[in-house]
């Protein structure tokens, strides 16, 4: 191959083989001088294996070598897990970023609160607007998904078009929004899709994942059903056409609404700002929801998830001041249960039956339709655009290669299912990997960013699994210990009565006097050597009894 020849390369850096934390990469151009732009820029959130960490992102080391070349971010739509990352990593990158107004206003809202808002340089860009960066010219394509102004887009370049479809469905009543422009699909389709880069969520779902309008009907319905009791809708701050249809619901049922939680405060005034959400009725706040009778208000709350720290969870814990539930109130989850978090929401939930609370869920009724395609809308979206070629993204492993396997039976010719880091050069030839690139993640630690083989983490990992014990000890020239060793445990079980930690803690402290004195005298001189000496006997014993590799620090002074 060679390196001076123009090439079309696709490379995922994140969202590939996982849900969540999506970059993509495209390039163009011979490989001394290929240009650049990214796709989306998100985030995933932290989990029970790595303790204290929130965020995490792509790793962007790959793409800082050729910042040069790097002509521009451009954002789909406004999940998180498609542009949460931007403010973290922009400094890293330091191009333009491009987005539709609904998904600027939050671009900018976050850039403000980094401090970045006036470093960046931005480009709103309406809504199936055409624009050119160097040799990708670039269209914004009107799809449907469970946020305001999602967007396809097709990528023109000298090599052909790119269809990437982001996070979409099928919807052909939305609520907000237009339905998903197939004229403008076929459109792409009559000119030649060299590749379709898809979603593949939902791949192993046979059929269609509902309608926006269908669960508004049934969200009307639901709350005429508890006439004279305090409700309360837990949902996704992001998807204003929900929240559209829960504020409807109340309207229709003579109730005012109270938003609950910041980030559904921050989204309603995004989706005001771009024109949504009008006529829908006074929004009060919660200490006027608490003079009204509970039967006439409708609480809107953060939280669907059982994160600890929303509205919904906070409640439940007594630490909202105006807003309480009691016996006989309705909580209603209008949301899905994304895995891995099922013990927060089950928790969530218990905590609230338990003071009287009845719930309903999606699955006691319809009032949750999923945003990602089902199997009968990724056939229709691949009759619509009949790639050359299918590179499924946005999902697990198993997703991905589902989703390949379907497109060759729907009569795509070549279906390849990436890795992040491949670098993927699509060609009339097919997929083909032409370069690894380092790929990983990186996590937000305490406002700084480490990669994920920092050291911090790995020892935090080892303190959270195995237990941390510390021993300082101050001896003098002559190998007489003045003080110690004096040890302090964490991590370890006490044992009834204390007496399992006591007697550990005795045992430690004999440990490393008995290692002390097992140095001979000149060597006692060399406190390092003493302290790994000490700290390689505690480690030993401390493993034989108790079957755990903890943490060992050791502080000797010689004075």
């Amino acid at each position: 191959m060679s390196l001076r020849e123009d090439h079309l390369v696709f490379l995922p850096l994140g969202g590939s083989g996982e849900i969540g934390m999506n970059l993509n990469l495209f390039g163009f151009g011979p490989e001394h001088d290929r240009k650049w732009i990214i796709v989306d820029i998100g985030v995933s959130f932290g989990d029970l294996s790595t303790p204290g960490i929130e965020i995490v992102m792509p790793d962007t080391e790959f793409i800082e070598g050729y910042r040069d070349n790097l002509l521009g971010i451009v954002l789909t739509h406004a999940h998180e897990d498609h542009m949460g990352a931007l403010a973290r990593l922009w400094p890293r990158l330091k191009c333009p970023v491009y987005a539709t107004p609904f998904t600027m206003y939050l671009v900018k809202d976050r850039l403000a609160e980094f401090g970045l808002l006036d470093a960046v340089e931005l480009h709103e860009m309406p809504l199936k607007s055409r624009f050119q960066l160097g040799p990708f010219d670039l269209e914004y394509v009107t799809i449907t998904h469970s946020i305001p102004e999602p967007n396809g887009l097709a990528i023109r370049t000298p090599a052909g078009t790119v269809m990437h479809t982001g996070d979409w469905k099928i919807d052909e009543d939305p609520q907000i929004g237009e339905p998903t422009d197939v004229e403008r699909l076929n459109a792409l389709r009559d000119e030649g899709v060299l590749a379709m880069i898809c979603d593949s969520t939902n791949a192993l779902s046979p059929g269609r994942a509902g309608s926006e309008g269908d669960v508004r009907k049934e969200l009307i319905k639901l709350v005429s059903e508890f006439e004279g009791r305090a409700i309360a809708v837990a949902s996704f701050a992001s998807n204003v056409a929900r929240l559209e249809s829960i504020m409807v619901a109340a309207k229709e049922n003579d109730r005012v609404v109270c938003l609950v939680g910041r980030s559904m405060k921050r989204m309603t005034g995004a989706a005001k700002a771009v024109g949504l959400l009008s006529g829908m009725g006074p929004v009060i706040d919660e200490e006027e929801a608490e003079a009204l009778p509970s039967g006439h208000v409708l609480y809107i709350c953060t939280g669907s998830q059982g994160e600890s720290r929303a509205a919904l969870s906070r409640i439940a814990n007594g630490e909202r001041r105006h807003v309480k539930f009691s016996r006989g109130d309705v909580v209603i989850f209008s949301s899905k249960i994304i895995p891995g978090n099922e013990k927060g929401i089950f928790r969530l939930q218990n905590s609230l039956a338990e003071d009287g609370v009845q719930i309903v869920t999606e699955k006691d009724r319809p009032i949750h339709v999923s945003g990602h395609p089902y199997q009968d809308e990724l056939k229709d979206m691949y009759e619509w655009v009949r790639p050359h070629i299918s590179i499924p993204v946005h999902g697990e492993r198993r997703h991905l290669l589902q989703h390949a396997e379907l497109a060759k039976a729907w009569g795509v010719p070549h279906a390849y299912d990436p890795h992040n880091g491949e670098m993927i050069k699509l060609s009339k030839d097919g997929a083909e990997v032409i370069d690894i690139v380092p790929s990983g993640r990186l996590h937000e630690d305490a406002g700084h960013i480490v990669r994920a083989d920092d050291e911090s983490l790995r020892l935090r990992k080892k303190m959270a699994y195995a237990g941390h014990i510390t021993v300082s000890l101050v001896y003098n020239a002559k190998g007489k210990i003045l003080s110690g060793p004096e040890p302090r445990i964490s991590g370890f079980p006490e044992g009834p009565g204390g007496e399992f930690m006591d007697a550990l803690l005795d045992e430690v402290a004999d440990e490393a006097e008995e290692a002390f004195f097992a140095i001979p005298s000149k060597a006692r001189q060399n406190e390092d050597l003493v302290e790994e000496r000490i700290r390689s006997r505690i480690k030993k014993m401390v493993r034989n009894k108790t079957d755990k590799r903890a943490i060992v620090e050791v502080t000797a002074h010689r004075i």
